[in-house]
């Protein structure tokens, strides 16, 4: 693309905001709060951490990564899943509460977790981002995309169906929206669905008011008693599931270069983007909230709405900020029916899985090969296979710790492993970052 499609509206999307003008950027904001805040939310809800915490953390953790990218990486940083399974070994919940003692030590244990981005950041910007994506090529990053989406999808099909009419309005007036919306209804289908079934979910009696008329209006999202505390058995419980994030991170850095048409990867540089994410990740940790992550929800309306300016994230983080002080805001966002973001996250997720797709289709993997088709395969039954039903994913044991990989983390392992064995490798990764360039 040239530098001329840089500024304002290209051909394949907006890369300047300003030009759309203060209000309909904020809307933008608005909106990448909204898709973030059901799926960062939950974490803590399952975790016994704090809400308030949570928005705080997710919104100084993506002004920490953007600061730290340079500001050229339209990423949000919100609530990570993958380290539930850990919260849950060191703190696991008894009649919905966490023992505030062991949720300290399961955050020390994350702190050090995010701590291990920074070294192998390091080893990247050591030896060059060329000689480790090698490691990665589209044949393992594409499927482990678009097995990010399926692993979400069932998710998103629970919450549906608590009130399919709510959730497949949301879907609705976001796909309406989508195909047929003009100007800025086109630009915010996300946010105009999620409204819209939340109204119907009104009318229909299905929103329960009592948390909010409770909730103070403001409200120090901050708790000492909840800070880090450091713990051995924690730590070494906790500290490999960084290893299967750090793989979901080079995913979601591919799917959101894949969406934006910008090699990311090597402008501002994999280094740079892990270091962002590590550090948001500690810092979220060390104060009592949750591990950090670059979020595929709005990566899903990167792709929908087509406006890819790095400052509707930043806009996003700050109003997650301004909200952390006002629990009662909190607790409407909360009031909101499993449904409405049931059927928004449909159509996210499914957004995620299909930028996989079109990464493998655009950087024309051979599926004719024996070898990528049998990379493709065991990516996606291990992603898939392992979370199926209840299963909670591979466990062993090192002495007395026990330790557990999700499907994704096992399905990341086995293609990186396989195509580094397997014979006729055929990819270069391209550090041409000529269309990143201001």
């Amino acid at each position: 693309m040239s530098k001329g499609n840089n500024a304002g509206v290209g051909s394949t999307g907006i890369y300047n905001v300003k030009e759309l003008g203060m209000a309909k950027t904020l809307l933008l904001g608005f909106q990448h709060t909204f898709a973030m805040f059901g799926a960062t939310v939950l974490v803590p809800i399952l975790t016994g951490l704090s809400v308030s915490t949570t928005l705080l953390m997710a919104g100084l953790g993506t002004l920490l990564f953007h600061l730290i990218t340079g500001g050229k990486v339209p990423a949000f940083l919100g609530s990570s899943f993958a380290f539930l399974g850990g919260y849950a070994a060191v703190a696991p919940l008894e009649n919905g509460v966490a023992d505030p003692k062991q949720l300290a030590y399961a955050s020390g244990g994350v702190v050090i977790a995010g701590l291990v981005y920074l070294v192998v950041a390091g080893l990247i910007k050591l030896f060059g981002a060329k000689k480790v994506m090698r490691f990665f090529p589209p044949v393992v990053t594409g499927p482990i995309i678009i097995a990010i989406g399926l692993t979400l999808a069932p998710s998103a099909l629970n919450n549906c169906d608590t009130n399919w009419i709510i959730a497949l309005v949301a879907i609705i007036i976001i796909i309406v929206c989508n195909i047929w919306g003009k100007g800025m209804i086109k630009i915010i289908p996300i946010m105009l669905g999620i409204l819209g079934a939340y109204v119907v979910a009104l009318i229909m009696g299905e929103v329960d008011f009592t948390t909010v008329k409770e909730a103070a209006w403001v409200g120090i999202p901050l708790n000492s008693a909840n800070f880090a505390k450091f713990n051995v058995n924690a730590i070494i419980t906790i500290i490999p599931i960084s290893l299967a994030t750090m793989m979901e991170h080079i995913g979601d850095i591919s799917a959101i270069s894949a969406t934006t048409n910008r090699n990311y990867i090597a402008n501002p540089g994999l280094h740079r983007t892990l270091l962002g994410d590590g550090l948001a990740t500690s810092m979220s940790a060390l104060f009592g909230g949750p591990a950090n992550t670059t979020y595929g929800e709005n990566t899903g309306v990167l792709a929908l709405s087509k406006v890819y300016d790095p400052l509707v994230m930043r806009i996003a983080a700050v109003i997650a900020i301004i909200l952390s002080f006002c629990p009662k805001f909190a607790a409407i966002v909360s009031s909101m029916p499993a449904a409405v973001v049931g059927g928004a996250s449909l159509v996210l997720y499914g957004m995620i899985s299909a930028i996989g797709m079109r990464n493998v289709v655009e950087n024309k993997v051979d599926f004719i090969k024996s070898r990528n088709l049998i990379i493709a395969a065991i990516i996606l039954v291990c992603a898939l296979g392992i979370e199926y039903k209840d299963n909670p994913g591979v466990s062993f044991s090192i002495g007395e710790f026990n330790i557990e990989f999700s499907g994704l983390a096992v399905a990341a392992i086995a293609g990186i492993l396989l195509n580094a064995i397997l014979p006729g490798k055929d990819y270069e990764f391209n550090t041409d970052v000529t269309d990143n360039e201001e």
